[in-house]
């Protein structure tokens, strides 16, 4: 496949990216776990197909391709999914095929570059700044590992060019499936003038509304925004949308960069008020935990809830469990337990969230759900 190089029609140049530049190449693996199951079951190849635990609370961790039109989509409840698409087939993930085929991958990497970044079991960053093999261009050396993750694995990796972190991985994700998109220096500032700001890693829809209300649309919005503004409205964030504006972004690749801890919150339009309300978002919670946990093949040994109020005050609270957990069910549990009645004492919750520290690598699943003492028991407290 020829690479794709966007746009084609900006010289103008934009004076503030670094020189010179890195070369980073971000690669992300298509629909990998339901890709894997694919690759292995030739019962269901073309039909569509969904990566999930049974049961009605279960999330959709990969949708395969032919799944995707029927509105089929990853960290979607199982349930809904299957309204979306009655005739969908739903296959248990199986970690360890997954984490296999993730070390074919890496191998694939290593032999271009020791400077690679995984982010998951199918996607990582790699700068190939000065590559070990390949020879100096970026392009080339993403089309040689796209064809030796299919020579060895008998899958399909759309990857992403250009000179930093931040606009590789916007390059990997224009192309998908099976895709090469590359963005060259000169063409950053038009193509990020022209996007939404709901299409720029780390924006999400909820940031996105809020800088609708700033009057704040497009890239070139985001640009001409005054930085004071965006830092007076987001804090620290804000200045990270500045930089990425104007396709700046000098994090380096950390190689083997260790997982400390995964978590979910979630920000309510109307304060949460009473135990029944807040106990109700965990398994909501718990479910964006479990899917972050799955795709790094890790599992936790404690759970942390975090709790901000109407007054602004944040508390935290953790457990350490008998062993590792991964499962929603599980981290919605221990979560659970965390919460009492005194903990809310009459004050309305602004936010909530749940966090998995003390990872380990995944073993194999409980063969029985987690079973936990009375709520706050074993429990320890982080600062109000």
């Amino acid at each position: 496949m020829t690479p794709r190089t966007v746009p084609r029609a900006y010289h103008a140049g934009v004076p503030d990216l670094p020189a010179p530049p890195r070369k980073i190449i971000h690669v992300d693996m298509d629909a990998f776990y339901a890709s894997v199951e694919q690759r292995d079951h030739p019962a269901l190849r073309g039909v569509p197909v969904a990566v999930a635990w049974g049961g009605r609370r279960s999330v959709v961790l990969t949708a395969s391709y032919e799944a995707r039109p029927f509105g089929v989509r990853s960290a979607m409840p199982l349930y809904r999914a299957l309204e979306r698409c009655p005739h969908l087939t739903v296959v248990e993930p199986r970690f360890e095929a997954y984490r296999e085929v993730s070390r074919q991958i890496r191998a694939v990497f290593h032999a271009f570059t020791p400077l690679v970044e995984p982010l998951s079991l199918d996607e990582a960053y790699l700068d190939v700044t000065a590559p070990l093999q390949g020879g100096p261009s970026a392009t080339r050396i993403a089309q040689a590992i796209r064809a030796d993750i299919r020579a060895q694995t008998g899958l399909s990796a759309t990857a992403g060019v250009s000179v930093n972190k931040f606009l590789a991985k916007l390059a990997s994700g224009m192309n998908k499936p099976d895709g090469l998109t590359v963005i060259l220096p000169d063409h950053v500032r038009a193509l990020l003038d022209a996007l939404p700001v709901g299409d720029l890693h780390g924006i999400g829809p909820a940031t996105a509304a809020k800088l609708a209300g700033m009057g704040i649309h497009t890239g070139a919005d985001l640009r001409a925004a005054p930085e004071a503004a965006l830092r007076d409205r987001f804090g620290v964030h804000g200045a990270y949308f500045s930089r990425i504006a104007r396709g700046l972004d000098d994090r380096p690749v950390q190689p083997d960069r260790p997982h400390k801890s995964v978590g979910t919150e979630e920000t309510y339009g109307h304060d949460l008020r009473g135990l029944e309300a807040v106990t109700a978002r965990l398994p909501v919670l718990a479910q964006g935990v479990e899917r972050r946990l799955e795709q790094a093949g890790l599992a936790a040994r404690t759970v942390i809830l975090k709790l901000k109020f109407d007054d602004r005050s944040v508390i935290t609270r953790r457990v350490t469990l008998p062993w590792p957990v991964s499962a929603a069910p599980d981290l919605a549990r221990a979560a659970t337990r965390l919460l009492t009645p005194d903990l809310l004492a009459g004050r309305g919750v602004r936010l909530a969230g749940i966090t998995a520290a003390s990872l380990v690598p995944a073993g194999q699943r409980p063969a029985q759900p987690l079973l936990l003492g009375g709520p706050g028991e074993g429990v320890e407290s982080g600062g109000d």
